[in-house]
């Protein structure tokens, strides 16, 4: 059979799959159930019943299944992760999608060479199930830095808003109207949580939570100060702009000054490994005497010098790698 039927066919199966996953994870979900994305407490909801008496339907898969896993230890870093990309995404969803990746990395990791690989398998299954983590780690770092880059507009338009007699609430109001995303849609939150019981030192540390900015903190931090002990609250905003608007200003440089640095060391870093794969794919016979179990040997039967310079090999790009991340990151 050709390979490239059962990759299409087995590609295929797993996004219905998918997409039956999401269309039931998706139907029937209750409107206490919503609260839970704008409402962090330890208090817990009570479902009430319906005017008939009765409830149209029970939680449904996604739900149940959160619930079955919300004691595991990844579960509440998965839901963070998730609430500071902001992706519309449950958890179950989520690692419903590393496990689609993972298997369509497996099966063009064994297909792809002309002789079927399991080691290729096997790092095509690894490669795969981090997909849906780097694209969630790219999608929070995306919308931090979008945040951070919209804080001191967010800071003039509440400083005009107190000075026009606005209370705090209704600063935060005018945020969420006047500018965009994802400014207004996280104020947007802090709004109904207050209007949902909550604090207001509750829901701004709810969206510190979901945006860990140390600008951002500063803010409520002085917010929280305000509301304790009094003061010009405009005033203070007004300073902690000019202070946001300088450290944005000097990232946004230093940003640029080392984007050639970051680019050459994540191409520097990954150079090796595709050329490895590409001659993998030409010449399998020549590149896989790097881990067939043969003389010379490190440890007898056990390890062989291929072994050995793979791991070597991995050590340093991951080495170079961290030592050019860590030349270029420059704290502000």
């Amino acid at each position: 059979m050709n390979p490239l039927i059962v990759i299409v066919g087995l590609a295929g199966l797993l996004l219905i799959a998918g997409a039956a996953v999401a269309l039931v994870a998706g139907g029937g979900k209750q409107d206490v159930e919503r609260l839970e994305q704008f409402v962090s407490t330890t208090t817990t909801v009570v479902d009430l019943p319906e005017e008939g008496g009765s409830k149209s339907g029970g939680p449904d898969v996604a739900d149940r299944m959160d619930r079955a896993l919300s004691g595991r230890n990844f579960f509440q870093p998965a839901k963070e992760k998730i609430a500071k990309a902001d992706v519309k995404l449950r958890v179950t969803e989520y690692l419903m999608l590393m496990v689609i990746f993972a298997c369509i990395g497996a099966a063009l990791g064994y297909f792809l060479p002309k002789d079927n690989s399991r080691f290729l398998a096997v790092v095509g299954f690894l490669v795969g199930s981090r997909v849906p983590p780097i694209y969630i780690n790219m999608a929070a770092s995306r919308r931090m830095r979008a945040f951070d880059s919209q804080l001191s507009d967010t800071l003039n338009l509440w400083v005009n808003a107190l000075r026009s007699g606005y209370s705090v609430l209704q600063a935060m109001e005018a945020i969420a109207t006047e500018l965009p995303a994802p400014v207004s849609v996280e104020f947007e939150r802090v709004v109904q949580e207050v209007r949902l019981g909550l604090s207001v030192a509750q829901a701004l540390d709810n969206m510190h939570r979901r945006v860990p900015s140390e600008d951002l903190d500063l803010v409520i931090t002085a917010v929280n100060i305000q509301r304790e002990v009094g003061g010009n609250l405009a005033e203070v905003l007004d300073n902690i702009s000019f202070t946001i608007r300088e450290r944005v200003r000097i990232k946004g440089e230093i940003r640029t000054l080392t984007a050639q640095g970051r680019i050459s060391g994540t191409i520097i870093s990954l150079l090796p490994i595709v050329l490895g794969f590409i001659l993998f794919l030409i010449n399998p016979g020549y590149v896989s005497e790097l881990w067939v179990k043969e003389a010379p040997w490190i440890w007898p039967e056990v390890i062989p010098c291929g072994y050995l310079m793979l791991g070597t090999g991995l050590i340093m790009i991951a080495a170079g790698w961290f030592a050019i991340r860590k030349i270029v990151s420059i704290e502000v």
